[in-house]
């Protein structure tokens, strides 16, 4: 069902797009946003994993600098019957954790340098056990072309509302530059509506997979609360909000707007979740 939804979710994303470049230009826009489509499809399936670490200046982690980040990584793929991923340290104070990757044989696993100090074994376990459930589960590549197109619909309806504020004299009262201007403002506003709803029902997903993998919520779920606060006190001041779905929490500091469009569901919510799942 899930896997049905998110089909259905990057549908409707790649419709917008096209839909926007019909507005634009007809036949011929419709089919150059297609094809612009088509191309982000593409270059997010191959390359997105490398663009969010080198955006995050993420470095390979050596085992003799954090074995027992290795030890426990080994663990849980041999459990959960996976290749054992490539693992990533990010020069970042604030903890928190993401996996990428276009399937399990290339996927990899980036944690902060904040993580590894705060969480002891049994949190950093759960943490690591729902990324590996994300790349089991296939979430990081569609959550990666979500956000692709979205990006893309955001930039061109940027683009159109400056067009609609340059538009001169009686432009402003014609009903295609008023039609330009609503477009602008919605089409953006639906994509990350579209974004949201794949990324929440995904997050849910890898708690659950991630308890039922180590055999109890409480390592994941404590994590949870402490990643939460800690992010409170100094949330990420580099990097992109379309990438904040990628993450088990979203790093970047939250406003009304934000608040609005979370592409994560409440951490109190998951820890909810995690604490009623039935693992007999």
């Amino acid at each position: 069902m899930n896997t049905l939804k998110t089909a259905l979710l990057l549908g409707l994303l790649s419709i917008l797009l096209v839909f926007m470049g019909s507005y634009l230009g007809g036949a011929g826009g419709a089919m150059s946003f297609f094809v612009i489509a088509l191309v982000i499809n593409f270059a997010s399936y191959w390359w997105s994993d490398k663009l969010v670490l080198k955006m995050y200046r993420a470095k390979p982690a050596e085992e003799t600098q954090v074995p027992e980040l290795y030890s426990i990584v080994r663990n849980l793929t041999a459990k959960a019957n996976l290749p054992m991923p490539k693992l990533y340290i990010l020069p970042q104070d604030t903890p928190n954790a993401f996996a990428t990757g276009r399937n399990p044989e290339h996927a990899a696993v980036a944690v902060t340098s904040g993580i590894l100090r705060i969480l002891n074994k049994q949190e950093l376990e759960g943490v690591l056990a729902h990324e590996l459930s994300h790349v089991k589960n296939r979430d990081i590549l569609i959550g990666t072309i979500a956000a692709a197109i979205a990006g893309a619909i955001s930039l061109i309806a940027t683009m159109l509302r400056y067009a609609f504020i340059f538009a001169g004299g009686n432009r402003r009262r014609n009903d295609n530059v008023m039609g330009l201007l609503v477009m602008s403002i919605i089409a953006p506003i639906s994509a990350l509506i579209i974004q949201m709803a794949i990324s929440r029902s995904r997050e849910f997903q890898a708690d659950a997979s991630a308890a039922k993998l180590i055999g109890s919520p409480r390592g994941l779920a404590v994590a949870l609360e402490k990643l939460e606060q800690n992010i409170k006190r100094k949330p990420f001041q580099r990097g992109a909000q379309a990438t904040a779905h990628l993450f088990i929490i979203n790093p970047f500091k939250q406003n009304f707007l934000s608040s609005l469009f979370r592409t994560h569901p409440t951490t109190e919510q998951r820890i909810e979740k995690l604490y009623a799942l039935n693992l007999n």
